[in-house]
């Protein structure tokens, strides 16, 4: 059997680890706090927005043409995706379009940095590629192949 004593003991220690547990959270969170009101350093300057997000006058046109005589390509889906990683959430953009009957899609508003281009049309092979967009507005040329011919 525990005595009296005893349980005033084992209270007191409990009451001690909790009040060093909250001291040390408090500690933890100023030294953090601390640290974030510090200025950065003057010769850096904070990365431009204005590269990755998109701009009324960013306008990309893509060419599609397949086969060997090279012509235009209508009504393909045109899907155009980026990613703007950030620590929290990712910021993403996508935007599907079609082809007019010259071949030639415009994606409106479309944000400069890296990007993913993938071209769906019926009766001609898929196609994705990487590309990087330099100018706001540039133009991507696509060639399609047909797919192989099953037996």
């Amino acid at each position: 059997m525990t005595t009296m004593g005893e349980i005033d003991m084992k209270r007191r220690h409990w009451q001690v680890g909790t009040i060093l547990v909250i001291g040390i959270l408090v500690l933890t969170t100023a030294v953090c706090a601390r640290q974030d009101q510090t200025p950065p350093p003057k010769d850096q300057t904070p990365p431009s927005k204005k590269e990755t997000t998109p701009s009324p006058n960013n306008r990309i046109t893509i060419e599609v043409t397949g086969g060997d005589s090279n012509k235009p390509i209508e009504n393909a889906s045109v899907y155009v995706k980026t990613v703007e990683e950030h620590l929290i959430k990712d910021k993403k953009f996508e935007v599907n379009v079609k082809t007019n009957p010259q071949g030639v899609a415009h994606v409106p508003d479309s944000p400069l940095g890296r990007v993913l281009v993938q071209i769906v049309a019926d009766g001609w092979k898929p196609y994705g590629h990487w590309y990087d967009i330099t100018d706001p507005k540039q133009v991507i040329k696509i060639h399609l192949e047909r797919p192989p011919k099953w037996y």
